[in-house]
């Protein structure tokens, strides 16, 4: 049994002393808050997000701008009519091609034309609810991202309270593990001198073996919070973070609190479905009318980019796809249970928000009852386990006994340290639902 224990003391030397040859670093919540606001991926893509709304909103400026295109076409044709209206563009059109003859079997002729074409909408309402439903958008998305902000502002709350009870297990199971062999060296004496039987020895091992069990995994519990902090932070995930806040009770009075309309993502919500409802309308439009302007500036010569001969073309169109086979009209439906689909999402939304909200409230009542009966209980634990060693080194207490109270007191330890991390977490996560 003595040779099991030394092995896995060993064992659990070689993993301490791997951690300690890693790069530890302190760090505080602020410290953590402001790298993930600079370098968390999830917000970085949140923002690309937003730019890809922008970018549709910018899109909708051809409903007003116009749209100018430029070309140069160069021919060469004996086609009768082209080469007829090539020169009457070139403006060398004489008397004698008008015989028959060089109309019907005209020789060839080259034609090089420059032109440049704008085209100016006037009144075209599906599009200017198109930009409406497309600025909206733009909105909802720039609110995501604020609330993605939150949420990780939350994230690090509970990342840097898993790290500080990691810490704090490490504390308290070291303090155990002291104690066990302390108890250890005592039973070894104490059976040497015919006071104790060997399985009250080995009991005393057992206990010790039991601790530095709890305290490897511990250990791991530290080493997986940096990592996940690291991740939060976009940054090596090598590094052992070593918390210089410390996890106590956190005071903020935020129970009477309640759910706004005003928060992010349900306003995010919100503005979607205000969006879709105008792309109803956008769609409704569609029935209407369209009226364009447009107009051209043309440049004719015999030779590259030469321009002798010009004319201009200015005009109006009004136009109205009148029939699309009842496309138009399977689109409108489209667009309306899409609308309504997004009304009842809001909906439920922020009806789960509520529930959330009072979820949250009874764990902030339950954490702060279990609070206070878990630093009871560890007290009472303590001075139990003060009385009980000092009748053991008198000889007046069984080892079963000792050994419990000892289990009890890091039990109880580890148990308040837990209660104090789910009050904490509690009252973050009513700010974070409660944050307009």
């Amino acid at each position: 049994m003595k040779k099991n224990i030394y092995k896995l003391t060993f064992g659990f030397s070689l993993f301490a002393s791997l951690l300690q040859a890693q790069e530890v670093i302190p760090i505080s919540k602020a410290e953590v808050l402001t790298k993930v606001s600079e370098e968390n991926r999830s917000i970085k893509v949140s923002e690309q997000e937003y730019n890809e709304a922008k970018a549709d909103y910018n899109q909708t400026n051809s409903v007003f701008l116009p749209n100018i295109t430029a070309s140069h076409t160069a021919i060469s044709t004996t086609n009768p009519l082209m080469a007829f209206g090539s020169k009457l563009n070139q403006e060398i059109l004489t008397q004698a091609d008008f015989n028959p003859t060089l109309l019907n079997d005209p020789s060839r002729i080259e034609n090089f034309a420059t032109k440049i074409e704008v085209q100016q909408p006037l009144v075209n309402f599906d599009g200017v609810f198109q930009r409406k439903a497309a600025k909206t958008k733009m909105k909802a998305m720039a609110l995501k991202t604020e609330r993605t902000a939150d949420y990780l502002e939350f994230e690090v709350e509970k990342a840097y309270m898993q790290l500080q009870l990691a810490y704090k297990a490490v504390e308290v199971l070291e303090k155990a593990l002291e104690s066990a062999e302390s108890n250890k060296k005592l039973a070894e004496n104490s059976f040497k001198q015919g006071y104790l039987q060997r399985a009250d020895v080995l009991s005393v091992e057992v206990r010790v073996t039991e601790v530095l069990n709890h305290l490897q995994t511990a250990k791991s519990n530290v080493k997986n919070a940096s990592n996940y902090i690291s991740f939060l932070m976009n940054e090596n995930q090598d590094i052992i973070f070593q918390p210089t806040d410390d996890l106590k009770v956190s005071m903020m009075g935020l129970e009477e609190k309640s759910i706004s309309e005003n928060r992010s993502d349900i306003r995010a919500m919100e503005l979607v479905a205000n969006a879709y409802e105008t792309m109803l309308k956008a769609d409704k439009m569609t029935f209407l009318p369209r009226l364009n302007a447009f107009g051209s500036y043309e440049l004719y010569d015999d030779q590259i980019f030469q321009g002798n001969a010009n004319g201009y073309l200015i005009g109006a169109q009004l136009s109205w796809d009148l029939f699309q086979g009842s496309k138009r009209f399977g689109k409108v439906q489209k667009s309306k249970a899409e609308f309504e689909k997004s009304k009842l999402q809001y909906e439920e939304y922020v009806s789960k928000s509520q529930l959330e909200l009072n979820k949250a409230r009874r764990m902030l009542m339950d954490a702060e009852n279990k609070l206070k009966l878990t630093e009871l209980a560890l007290e009472q634990s303590k001075e139990s386990l003060r009385i009980r060693t000092n009748r053991f080194q008198e000889g007046l207490e069984k080892t079963s006994d000792l050994l419990l109270a000892e289990t009890q007191v890091s039990q109880k330890e580890l148990e308040y340290f837990q209660t104090v991390f789910e009050y904490n977490f509690a009252h973050a996560y009513l700010q974070f639902l409660t944050k307009e």
